[in-house]
């Protein structure tokens, strides 16, 4: 590896949901108040902190080698940069968020044509301009420092570009999503000049590997389970699972020990199944990493 891999994490409401995930993922990353440097208990990466309107540029022009930043910044900037992987977690829910074109519940807007000649406020200007220039409709396009749904409310704008995941936030603003214009989640990105570091590259894709299994184990469980032998058939009739169930037998008993990972949701009405079908003593545990 030439030198430490430089990585940036983000800054601002993804940040400690990137510090969690790293953590589950095997990395300790302390943040101290006062520096942008964080500390890393690995030895071949050094942290920096930055806002991830702002990280596509600092990796594509070598200030950083890789960093997690949204496919809704990369985008905007239109940085030439390398997708390591796709991750999808934010600090509210586990989906991606939506880019949204939303006007006023009252507005007598039906599509985005009907905007000609409007005035649309938003963080991701550039992205936003570009989409209303490819369709041939004029529009005047401002850049919102924040509280962008209110500008619709108080006049200041005919509608507005914006971030959401569950839609409250438009809804509660009295507004009304018109159209939705682009699905976004954080990446994984990196330069190609990194990339092209065998022993970055292979560092890169060990954060990979390591950050999409501790996702993947947020939404699994393992259940174990005890079940008599005559009872098997029925027990397996009802177990899903990641794989084959793991099977066991018990010493000297006719009674064997049967271990699966399936779906968080599904375990509160498989649980009552189990049981009906015979198995007893039923463990449910967490999982950090699924690989």
């Amino acid at each position: 590896m030439n030198g430490k891999l430089k990585l940036g994490i983000p800054k601002g409401s993804l940040q400690e949901a990137t510090l969690s995930l790293f953590r589950r993922s095997g990395w300790k990353i302390d943040v101290h108040s006062r520096s942008y440097f964080p500390d890393i208990d690995d030895e071949d990466i050094e942290c920096a902190i930055c806002r991830a309107q702002e990280m596509s540029r600092y990796v594509e022009n070598g200030t950083l080698d890789a960093g997690l930043t949204g496919k809704d910044w990369t985008a905007e900037n239109q940085s030439d940069i390398h997708v390591v992987c796709d991750l999808v977690y934010s600090k509210v829910s586990a989906r991606p968020a939506r880019w949204v074109l939303a006007v006023a519940k009252d507005s007598p807007a039906r599509s985005e044509e009907d905007l000609a000649g409007k005035k649309i406020a938003t963080e991701l200007v550039g992205f936003t301009k570009r989409y209303f220039e490819e369709r041939n409709i004029p529009v005047t396009v401002e850049f919102s420092w924040g509280a962008t749904e209110a500008k619709v409310v108080s006049g200041l704008a005919d509608a507005i570009v914006e971030v959401t995941e569950t839609g409250s936030t438009i809804r509660a603003h009295g507004l009304r999503v018109l159209k939705d214009l682009m699905l976004t989640n954080t990446q994984l990105i990196a330069n190609h000049a990194a990339w092209a570091d065998a022993g970055k590259r292979a560092k890169l894709e060990q954060i990979a590997l390591l950050l999409k299994g501790a996702l993947r184990a947020e939404k699994l469980v393992g259940l174990k389970m005890n079940v008599p032998k005559d009872k098997m058939g029925e027990v397996m009739s009802v177990l899903p699972s990641l794989t084959s169930p793991t099977v066991a037998h018990l010493y000297n008993s006719d009674w064997l020990s049967v271990e699966s990972v399936v779906a968080t949701n599904l375990v509160r009405n498989l649980v009552p199944r189990l049981l009906e079908a015979g198995a007893e003593g039923i463990i449910e545990y967490p999982l950090h990493k699924v690989i």
